[in-house]
């Protein structure tokens, strides 16, 4: 590793992963031999996941050690490459992930999330409702994984949905929508997340652009396509969450203050954006303010603290025990595992692609080609999002195919292709995505259903986020 990029790269604002060399690696091999290696390689992965239902962390570890060997690397060789990325992808990527699973799960547990959701919908008319829904979505979906957001989200929306005597879609719909652009657009997720790592992007600003691009795109996909989706498809409120007096409503005995609540989900944000800021006015700044936001704002400290903060202020609001907290801390690392294990193989299959000189030579061939780069990543994570069903597989591959291209680009596009990647990321979920047939289930929906709704709404929030996306790249 070099010293001069480490140190660089301990002082830019956003978690970099170093494993670039300061000259160009030299190609392990032909660059036939190289793409060819390439592009087998990813076949097997789709095949090992699509069709023999591997899990994808072995089918990103084999078909990355595959590559190296293919393209000319040795067998010991492409095994230490892949151990080499996974290890720095798991050191850097794997905490946050963690601090994230466990702030979300005290979220929940305390009562903060319903919170969040009463006061909202209390304060909504019939009108408007939709609108909230997908604030709701956002705003739940900002901390915690698509997983964990729509087991959450779900009793919310049919619950909603009962009380006001709207149609399910129509509640539904925004709610999902809210979610999935916060997953697959907006740093601290583990899609966006890993990008950011791979691409070398400047967390702070791919927040902020993520944000607006966010915005419009809910709105398409969810309040507005609800109209039309809600009139295509009519089904009943699932007989689901139903209390003693069929009130619909969930209790809690003591929950956090909406303002407390509040004040915890954005906590890291503000720090992330207001250290962006410091470093964007004043770059290379020793002032004590600058210094200090240069810290707080780490995403490693940011998210730590916010931990600690719902440690303490969601758990007494809450009425949760030590004990509670201890559990709910405990509760929260398991689900994860899986995700962990798949950013961290697909760490591991980018740096197998920087040690054959296979990205150098994609980024020579996309160098000279006239296809928008920004169009060049989204179309790449959208086709591997179909192939294989999952859109954090999607982003990591995609982002480790494209690394050696955003080195040679500025720090905003390289920000906008993390968002380009992020929007492929999400395109046309079917039957082999897991979230399509947990949408499908709880919404008690048919598959020909599913796919005019949540199917097609997935396919707005890709297209419109890449909309953004090359519209940013135009003005900015």
């Amino acid at each position: 590793m070099n010293l001069a990029l480490a140190v660089q790269a301990a002082t830019q604002s956003t978690v970099q992963l170093v494993v670039h060399a300061a000259d160009p690696i030299k190609p392990a091999s032909s660059d036939a031999q190289l793409i060819i290696a390439a592009v087998v390689g990813i076949a097997v992965i789709i095949t090992l996941i699509t069709w023999l239902r591997v899990h994808p962390f072995l089918a990103l570890a084999i078909g990355a050690v595959g590559v190296g060997v293919g393209a000319g690397l040795a067998p010991s060789a492409a095994v230490t490459s892949f151990s080499t990325g996974f290890g720095a992808t798991m050191a850097s990527v794997g905490i946050l992930v963690g601090f994230g699973a466990m702030f979300g799960k005290l979220l929940a547990d305390s009562g903060g999330a319903d919170r969040i959701v009463d006061s909202l919908v209390s304060r909504s008319t019939t009108r408007t409702l939709p609108w909230v829904m997908a604030l709701i979505g956002g705003l739940i979906g900002l901390p915690m994984f698509f997983e964990v957001g729509l087991v959450l989200l779900i009793p919310v929306i049919i619950l909603v949905a009962r009380r006001s005597g709207l149609s399910l879609i129509r509640i539904a719909i925004p709610a999902l929508a809210g979610l999935s652009v916060m997953h697959g657009l907006v740093p601290p997720h583990p899609g966006p997340l890993v990008a950011v790592t791979t691409l070398g992007a400047n967390l702070g600003l791919t927040l902020a652009i993520g944000v607006l691009i966010a915005i419009p795109t809910v709105i398409i996909a969810g309040p507005v396509f609800s109209k039309f989706a809600a009139r295509w498809v009519d089904v009943p409120v699932p007989a689901l969450f139903l209390t003693t007096a069929d009130t619909g409503e969930v209790t809690h005995t003591k929950r956090p203050s909406f303002f407390v609540t509040l004040c915890g989900i954005l906590l890291p944000v503000v720090l992330m954006l207001a250290r962006s800021i410091a470093d964007a006015l004043a770059p290379g700044s020793t002032a004590p303010l600058n210094a200090a936001l240069d810290f707080l704002g780490t995403p490693m400290i940011a998210l730590g603290l916010a931990v600690i903060y719902a440690m303490i202020f969601f758990a007494r609001g809450g009425g949760m025990t030590r004990a509670a907290v201890s559990t709910s801390l405990s509760a929260s690392l398991p689900p994860i595992a899986g995700i962990l294990l798949i950013v961290g193989a697909g760490g591991g299959f980018k740096q197998v692609l920087i040690d054959t000189g296979i990205g150098t030579v994609i980024a020579n061939a996309v160098a000279g080609s006239s296809v928008s780069i920004l169009l060049l990543a989204w179309f790449v994570a959208a086709l591997i999002r179909v192939a294989t069903g999952s859109a954090t597989v999607a982003t990591v591959t995609a982002a480790g195919i494209l690394a050696p291209v955003a080195a040679t680009l500025g720090a905003t596009d390289v920000s906008l292709m993390v968002l380009a990647i992020g929007a492929g990321s999400l395109f046309l979920s079917h039957v082999n995505d897991a979230g399509f047939w947990l949408v499908k289930e709880y919404l008690g929906t048919t598959v020909g259903q599913t796919l005019k709704t949540w199917t097609i709404m997935e396919c707005l929030i890709s297209v419109t986020g890449l909309a953004g996306v090359l519209l940013l790249n135009i003005v900015i």
